[in-house]
């Protein structure tokens, strides 16, 4: 049964959501300044341009990874009535950590046209761990809302941001085995799972129960209840 508590510390999302919008526009921006001219002698235009190919692979990694947390973001507040002061300060430390995302990307496509294999391990710890600890970021966002399910519409199952945790948790193991991976086996094994969790968060972005079917073990809930809000 859910709680109403005070609502003098109470507001609603509209202007948590403008302004995360507003992060997230601004940090998928900050991606293409490292989208720069190659220094090149005259009529080399053409091979200097192949040769940042990491470059533009960090980019569309990052950018599809930022576009899949806008995704996620969206699906979340479609769900949430009202926020606390607890709420908002774990949306502000979702977006602190995703504005971290254009640092490691750049350093990533360094590194790569360096063609150092110390640092390629270092780069690939380094977009590991600022990963893990976004997804620390949503756990810590979902479990608010688990444990404040009056902050939700009255159409949300109860339980909904409560099942949602394993999904962040996931994240925040898969990365920092990824950036293990890269130091101990190859940047190469770590870019393989990066490229494989911003595809598991699209696919889940309503959480397990919208999900493909083989994410939810061949089925949906065994209530046969829609916990989405209507019309989400």
């Amino acid at each position: 049964m859910r709680k109403r508590g005070s609502k003098a510390t109470r507001s609603d999302t509209s202007r948590a959501v403008a302004f995360s919008d507003a992060v997230i526009a601004i940090v998928i921006t900050l991606l293409v300044l490292d989208l720069r001219p190659p220094e090149t002698e005259p009529g080399g235009l053409l091979d200097a341009l192949l040769g940042e190919w990491p470059t533009y692979l960090a980019y569309a990694a990052s950018y599809t990874y930022l576009a899949v947390i806008w995704l996620n973001h969206k699906a979340a507040f479609t769900r949430i009535r009202e926020m606390d002061r607890g709420l908002q300060w774990a949306n502000l430390g979702i977006l602190a950590t995703l504005a971290l995302v254009p640092w490691p990307t750049a350093v990533i496509a360094e590194t790569a046209r360096t063609g150092n294999l110390a640092d390629e391990r270092v780069a690939v710890a380094l977009y590991a761990l600022v990963g893990a600890l976004l997804c620390l970021s949503w756990l810590v966002f979902f479990s608010h809302l688990a444990r404040h399910p009056e902050l939700t519409k009255e159409e949300v199952d109860d339980s909904y941001f409560a099942r949602e945790r394993p999904r962040a948790l996931i994240g925040v193991v898969l990365y920092l085995a990824a950036g293990t991976a890269g130091v101990l086996i190859h940047p190469l094994v770590a870019s393989v799972i990066f490229l494989f969790l911003p595809a598991f968060y699209g696919l889940t972005s309503h959480g397990f129960d919208q999900g493909p079917a083989f994410l939810r073990g061949g089925g949906g809930d065994d209530d046969g209840r829609d916990h989405s809000p209507k019309g989400g």
